[in-house]
């Protein structure tokens, strides 16, 4: 008879505000304009370790937490491609450039590599850009 290997799973939520503006798209959010984002980031393990612990909230707090404050909270997240940026960057505004379109998969994802290269083991992370609408990435 096999044995069932049980997993162990950590969520941290993240509250953080952002605003964006998506290129190539027809509706309403072609325009600047803001989210109160949560992000949840899980990490999963077989086995637990002497503390019996999967991973350490705070180690995740500051992994993820202090980046996302000092990166991409109060900032605009914009493509960047976005014909705003030079005159943000004039004014002096706060904002992060995205390779890609910065919709919540993008974040998402942007957030889990993050994650994964602070040694993190993230095995997936959400973004709910409103209470209702959310988007995960998965490695």
């Amino acid at each position: 008879m096999r044995h069932h290997c049980g997993m162990f799973r950590v969520t941290k939520h993240i509250d953080f505000c952002y605003g964006h503006r998506l290129l190539n798209y027809e509706g309403k959010c072609r325009h600047l304009h803001g989210h109160n984002g949560r992000v949840e980031v899980h990490i999963e393990a077989e086995k637990l370790d002497v503390r019996g612990m999967v991973q350490d909230f705070s180690d995740i707090k500051e992994a993820v937490k202090n980046w996302i404050d000092e990166t991409l909270d109060h900032r605009m997240l914009l493509h960047k491609d976005d014909p705003i940026l030079p005159l943000l960057k004039q004014r002096g505004e706060l904002f992060y450039v995205m390779d890609e379109n910065p919709t919540a998969e993008n974040i998402a994802k942007l957030i889990f590599n993050h994650a994964r290269a602070e040694g993190l083991p993230v095995v997936e992370v959400r973004l709910w850009e409103t209470p209702t609408s959310s988007a995960t990435y998965r490695g």
